[in-house]
């Protein structure tokens, strides 16, 4: 979530060909990808799930909320832990670059379509055009409810 301040840091990753920021006072930790273990959730946004020091962390797949391709898990990418408002989540990533700081000037409005995607904004970076991601809005009120009960049986 964007939060009204002048200035904001993001953490800059990739996945597939879309490069996107995350607030970084919601990152808590990156990690080298490892086995996901698959739920059986029916919930599509629901990748599975890993421990981490004895917490169970569902990684949300967001290639599905992006509408990429789906990725098979490789040594090569990276689990992002965060931590929104609502609960603790992992979202596997292909690159994570660097953390940047940008002003609330330099982050645009997104387009109408976008926003029903959990985008809070684009902003121009030094290497190209960054999605500002909002972690609040990835899931919806239904999508939160169907997850909780999917880990409830873990």
């Amino acid at each position: 979530m964007l939060l009204p301040i002048a200035v904001q840091s993001f953490l800059i990753i990739d996945v597939g060909h879309v490069t996107l920021g995350l607030v970084s006072s919601a990152v808590r930790e990156v990690l080298r990808a490892v086995y996901i273990s698959p739920v059986p959730s029916g919930h599509a946004l629901l990748e599975g799930v890993i421990n981490v020091r004895g917490e169970v962390v569902p990684v949300l797949d967001i290639r599905e909320r992006l509408r990429l391709p789906a990725s098979p898990v490789s040594v090569d990418q990276f689990l992002v832990l965060t931590e929104s408002a609502s609960r603790r989540v992992a979202l596997r990533v292909d690159q994570v670059r660097d953390i940047i700081t940008l002003s609330q000037e330099a982050i645009a409005a997104p387009e109408p379509e976008l926003e029903a995607d959990a985008v809070a904004g684009i902003a121009r970076t030094a290497d190209g055009v960054m999605i500002v991601y909002d972690l609040d809005a990835f899931l919806t009120v239904e999508q939160g409810r169907r997850l909780d009960a999917a880990l409830a049986g873990l």
